[in-house]
């Protein structure tokens, strides 16, 4: 798991990159659970992420899963960027954005995400 949730740097700061890219429901579920695991040992408001949902297989028991770690998160993620969410239902997407109170923003290329995540 360590090579889809890891701290990568850009422009001299660091971001949590969740590649959940070309994931199946059972390893999203997994992922999803190391991400919980591994964001809640940080600061409050200390991460900053970029989610990679290309080509991931997300239904409603997946969805389910996000729902809660982006709201069990919350007080440990700064700024969220999302690329691939466009396979990703948009009931889904305001259901997430909804539940969580979260700010989701989302992007076509991992390169504008990492770019938005480290301005100010």
């Amino acid at each position: 798991m360590d090579d889809r949730i890891k701290f990568v740097e850009h422009q001299g700061k660091r971001i949590l990159l969740l590649d959940f890219s070309h994931s199946s429901t059972h390893e999203m579920q997994l992922l999803l659970e190391y991400v919980r695991v591994t964001v809640a040992r940080h600061a409050h408001e200390s991460v900053v992420t970029l989610a990679d949902f290309t080509g991931a297989t997300v239904d409603h028991a997946v969805a389910t899963k996000i729902k809660e770690v982006l709201t069990l998160d919350r007080p440990f993620v700064k700024k969220t960027a999302w690329v691939g969410a466009e396979g990703i239902p948009h009931a889904f997407m305001e259901n997430f954005h909804n539940f969580s109170q979260r700010e989701i923003t989302t992007f076509k290329t991992r390169e504008e995400a990492m770019d938005w995540l480290v301005g100010e």
